[in-house]
This record gives structure tokens, sequence and C-alpha cells, in this order.
């Protein structure tokens, strides 16, 4: 797929747009002035693969706090601001990598005058993030309610705000938690501009509703070149956040992130417990990090052959299997060994590529 082309922005030695990969952002869900709690949840992400993180600065005392986490944070951090233009300066002063803030929302030009001056030598991006949920009463009684329109007017009013300053070191952001809305204002946006896009369905629900919503709104613009930064917003633990972002981008083949598996559906030929072994293989590749696909056949038939280009995999007959790898047949194992036997093959694998 093509990329919309971008221009680029530098989010704490984080390229954004312009050719980079796509990022994966998150947001912490502890209190931010309590520094200790917030990194232990930011050391967890950057495990997850999380490549920026956003905190909350609703109060001074978040904003004090940043200045620990800024230091001992593995990934970039981004401050998130709302109205009150005194937390973004202490959260420059703290070192941050990035401020989230809309600039028509913070008190006058004065004070985005303020924010711009200690950004700009710094080249600390600013996001303007526009939601559906808060758009001004204004642009509610000209379109009627959230259109794609009423959002992309509503990023407009801000983006020329800092343009008129000057400042263009800028990411875009248009969420709502609904789909088509969502899709329709980011390809309206994408069409008048070359600013990077940070591309997220908000408030989109559980780990379950979410993560359909998401990856069908995400997707969907991922697969039209859309979007040079991702957040997957999520009702629980934001790690989730980080791997479905990744799964998202690892099934459009914009980003490796571990392993991919493959299993097939079932059916009348399949005479092995495929459901239980595939969940037992998902689970021991969740503790390897690097790229590589395995497939789990339910029958000899066409097993090997359909799963041609894994690394390896089984394919399942009566009481054993076959280990096969790219499509090839390697030896016959009884279904008990099955999983050993697979993940020998597995180690043996990501022992020749460390060799290499």
């Amino acid at each position: 797929m093509e990329r919309r082309k971008t221009r680029q922005i530098d989010v704490g030695g984080v390229k954004i747009g312009g050719g980079a990969p796509v990022a994966v952002q998150s947001m912490t869900n502890t209190r931010t002035d309590d520094a200790a709690a917030t990194l232990a949840q930011i050391n967890e992400l950057a495990a997850a693969g999380c490549d920026i993180v956003r905190c909350a600065v609703p109060d001074m005392a978040a904003a004090e706090a940043l200045k620990e986490i800024v230091k001992q944070s593995p990934i970039p951090v981004i401050a998130d601001i709302h109205f009150d233009y005194k937390l973004a300066l202490a959260a420059v002063e703290a070192g941050v990598s990035g401020l989230r803030l809309n600039p028509g929302n913070i008190g006058g030009d004065d004070k985005v005058r303020a924010v711009v001056e200690a950004v700009k030598p710094l080249n600390i991006p600013i996001r303007i993030g526009v939601n559906a949920g808060s758009l001004p009463k204004d642009l509610l009684e000209k379109y009627g309610h959230p259109t794609p329109e009423a959002l992309v007017e509503a990023a407009w009013r801000h983006i020329h705000i800092l343009e008129g300053m000057d400042y263009r070191n800028i990411k875009i952001s248009l969420k709502a938690h609904d789909v088509p809305l969502t899709i329709a204002a980011y390809r309206l946006l994408a069409s008048q501009c070359d600013y990077p896009l940070h591309v997220g369905i908000t408030e989109a629900g559980t780990v379950n509703s979410g993560i359909i919503k998401s990856a069908v709104g995400i997707g969907t613009l991922l697969a039209e070149g859309i979007g040079d930064t991702i957040r997957v917003s999520l009702t629980g633990d934001p790690v989730e956040e980080v791997k479905t972002g990744f799964a998202i981008l690892k099934a459009l083949g914009l980003r490796e992130y571990g392993p991919t598996l493959i299993s097939c559906p079932t059916c009348g030929r399949t005479r092995i417990n495929l459901e239980k072994l595939a969940l037992t293989v998902e689970k021991k590749l969740a503790d390897i990090t690097e790229p590589i696909t395995v497939a789990v056949m339910g029958c000899v038939v066409n097993g090997p052959g359909e799963a041609r280009e894994a690394d390896v995999g089984i394919a399942g007959g009566i009481g054993e299997g076959l280990l096969f790898r790219k499509g090839e047949i390697l030896r016959k194992v009884r279904e008990e060994e099955i999983v050993d036997e697979l993940f020998k093959e597995i180690d043996k694998i990501l022992m020749e590529r460390k060799n290499k």
C-alpha cells in the first residue's frame, strides 16, 4: 500500500510521518502524580513494544511528577494538557518530548504564544486532538451534530492559531467512538494537509468490543495509507492497547512484531483437538519476541500446502501429526509430543537466525 506523504516530526527520537514506520502509542491510567506507579506502567508498556507514552497532566502535582517520570522513562513521554497553559509550560520544563493540547482552549493568543516560545527552541511537537464529544457549540449548531466536516473545521481552527505563530511542528487527531464518522473525518483532513496524523477510535470500549472497532477503523485508514501513529483506546490495562496496535500493523504488513500464528478453522477431516493445540501453542509463543510464523493445521491432507509460507508448523492426523517447515514435511510425531517437537524446531530456527 502507498503511504500518504507527510512532513516528518520527531518525538523524543521517534520519527513520525515522512515515511517512518507507524508508531504505536498508549496512555497511562495511573495517577501521574504517583511517579512510581506511572513509571511501573510505562516500563510494562515499553516491554510490550510501545513507542511513545502519554500521561495526563490535570494539575501542577502531576506536572511536577513528570520530572522524575521523564528522567526514568525508557520511551518518550507526551504530556496531555487541557485548558491551563501553565501546565504545558511546566511539562516542557520537566523535559517531555511532546504536548497534546488544543491551542484554542488554553486561554488566548498570549498564552498560546508562551507555549510556542517554550517548545520551539526544543523542537517539541504539539498534537492537536479534536474529539467528537467536545466540539465547539457553534460548530454543533452549524452542522447539527458531529460530522466529518465539523471535526475537520475544528481542527483547522487550532492549526491556524499555531500556523499564525509560524509553528508547524504539529500532528493531528480527529477521534470519535463512531467508526464511519472517524474514517470520513480523517479522509477529509488527509486530503487537505500534509501534517502527520495520529489515528484512533476514541472510547472504543472494552477489550472485546474495543478491539473490533479499533481494528476496523484504524485498519481501514492504514490500508488507505492514512496514519502515522496509532493508539487503540481500550477500557482496562493499556498493555492490551499496545498488543492490539501491533497486531493491526502486523496484519497489514506495516510492522513486524513477535510471532504470527496461523491455524485452520477445522472441518470434518480434523481428528485432533485442534483448538486445545492451537491455544497451547499460542500461549507458549507469547514468550517469544522475534518474528516467526507458526502454523497449526487440522489435517495432513492440506495442512503443509496451505501453510507453505509458515516458518514451521504441524498438521494433525489420527494420534499423530506431521512437522513441517516452509511446506516441506520434516517428520511424523506422536500427538502427545507434537508441541514439544514443534518448539524444538522453533528454537532451532531462532538460533540459526541469531548465528547468521
